[in-house]
């Protein structure tokens, strides 16, 4: 199975997740918020609090470790109606594009959730992370 580690504060990686499942008909992937840290750092300790903040990671089911847009375009391999899509994002050109997309997209998601009046809240204090 492969495993998605993704922020569950975030309204971009909720929404995707969402129809991610809707369409993992064999459920293929399962979902870990790095929110629920004690978990993700007992199953995958070489990975970060910091590191998964700052984008996606997956692990495949050989153990594999992705991040980034690798990581999204391979939780599309999963999903038959995207496989398409998986391979158009292996053309020519598509991993610098993509890599500059994601990374625009997570860095900015924070800034997506206040847009749609979603608050980062923790510990009674509610702030948008640097």
């Amino acid at each position: 199975m492969t495993v998605a580690i993704y922020d569950g504060k975030c309204v971009i990686c909720n929404q995707s997740r969402r129809l991610y499942t809707a369409l993992d008909w064999f459920r293929q992937i399962e979902w870990l918020d790095l929110h629920n840290w004690d978990e993700v750092s007992r199953r995958y300790p070489s990975l970060s609090y910091d590191t998964c903040m700052g984008q996606m990671h997956l692990v495949t089911p050989d153990g594999q470790l992705l991040g980034g847009f690798p990581a999204a375009r391979r939780t599309m391999r999963d999903l038959p109606l995207l496989v398409p899509v998986w391979l158009l994002l292996h053309l020519p050109g598509m991993n610098w594009l993509g890599d500059k997309v994601y990374r625009f997209i997570a860095r900015n998601r924070y800034r997506v959730n206040q847009f749609f009046g979603v608050d980062i809240c923790e510990d009674g204090v509610c702030k948008l992370p640097s």
